[in-house]
Parts: structure tokens; sequence; C-alpha cells
């Protein structure tokens, strides 16, 4: 039969750390032949996992994907994911990044250090930054930078009453992040959706956020424009 669905088992620590147990299930079927030509094509910005990499014929799925995004003159994206992903697959993660397959990277500090093998962070960004066309790099309650070309924009993390529980937290900065810019925000306004998303997530057990994150943009002043879809 088919193969079962994919789980994983979240321990959070009092800290708010957690730990992963994760089976991947039918995520290694995974295949070009699973590739959706039209939402390839569709989507402003397509936005995959490092994790994905480990998958034997995931990353053919992950390619062609990218193929049919920049034949449409649409975007790709990707996470890290891991630092420890990073150190398996270093030398693929560049390569994706440096030949353009790869348009925005997200990635934490941990991770960007991890893949230019360095313990500073701003050596890292520097070397980021010549590597792919956007990288947002999470801090924790450093909050998060920018990196452009040579436009840097920093990002403050938002306030927070008590750190709960860290899962979810890069994907949801991702989200408000991806929201923001393929409704042609400015990359500050992105961020402050992002860190604004992960802000909320984190002060919760579980990675999907209770509240209604347009209100809660609103009320921090960020207004969020109708969604447009072309």
């Amino acid at each position: 039969g088919e193969p079962p669905t994919a789980r994983s088992m979240i321990f959070v620590t009092p800290d708010g750390e957690r730990s992963m147990n994760t089976y991947l299930g039918a995520c290694v079927e995974l295949g070009p032949e699973d590739v959706e030509a039209d939402k390839a094509s569709g989507a402003k910005v397509t936005y995959f996992e490092g994790y994905l990499w480990d998958p034997p014929r995931a990353k053919e799925a992950i390619r062609q994907t990218a193929m049919l995004a920049h034949a449409a003159g649409r975007e790709v994206s990707m996470t890290l994911s891991d630092s420890f992903c990073v150190d398996r697959y270093r030398d693929e993660f560049l390569e994706l990044m440096r030949s353009g397959t790869v348009d925005i990277v997200f990635a934490n500090s941990h991770e960007i250090k991890s893949l230019y093998q360095t313990a500073s962070f701003d050596e890292a960004l520097a070397q980021i930054r010549k590597d792919c066309r956007i990288a947002a790099v999470t801090r924790s309650e450093k909050g998060s930078v920018i990196v452009r070309g040579d436009e840097t924009v920093v990002i403050k993390a938002t306030a927070i009453k008590e750190l709960i529980d860290t899962t979810g937290a890069g994907d949801l900065y991702a989200a408000g992040f991806l929201h923001g810019y393929t409704q042609g925000r400015d990359l500050q306004t992105c961020g402050d959706l992002g860190s604004l998303a992960a802000g909320l997530v984190i002060q919760q057990i579980g990675p999907r956020p209770r509240q209604n994150l347009r209100r809660e943009a609103e009320q921090a002043g960020l207004t969020i424009p109708d969604v447009q879809t072309s």
C-alpha cells in the first residue's frame, strides 16, 4: 500500500527549546512526477525546506520546480532548516545559491555560521550577501538581519511576555516575510511582519498561532494590503 503520513514528536523543555523525533513517511517518495507545473509557475515565490534534501528524489523535484518558476518569471526561496542539515549538504546548498536556483534564503545565525564554517556571524553574513540575492537571518532575541546586495536592514525582535515554545518560529518568520514580499512591501516591513508572527507563536505551545495575524499586524501599525494573486 501507500506509505504512511509523516509525523514528528516534539519535546519542549522548560527553556522553550524543542527536540524532534521525526518519521518522514510518504515524504521520502516525493519526486519530479509530483510537481504540478501550473502551481510551480503560478506562485509568486515557491518556498522549500532544506530538510527536503534528505529524501533521495526530492532534490530532483525541487530543481524542476525552480526551473518552472524561473521560466515564468517567479522566484524561489529556501530555508536552511538546521545546522546539521547544513553540515550534510553544505556544498549543494551553496551551489543552489550561487547558481541562482534559489533567490531568497532564510536561516538563523547558527545555520549560516555552519554554512560558511566560521564562528563569526559578521563574516558569515558578508559571505551570504555575495552568494544569494536576498538573505533573511534570524538571531533569536537580537531580532534579524536582511541583506540584499549592499543593502542591510536590521529588524528588532518583537517584545514578548514569556518564551514558551520555539517550535515554528522560523517558519512563521518566513511566512510573515513572504506575505509582505509577495504584496510588494519593502524589506523593513517584510522583516517586521516576520518578526511579529514569530514573536506571537513562541508565546504558546504549538506552531500555529491562535491569534488573527492580520489583526495583530494592523494593531502593530503594519497595514496589510489586500492580497494580490497575479
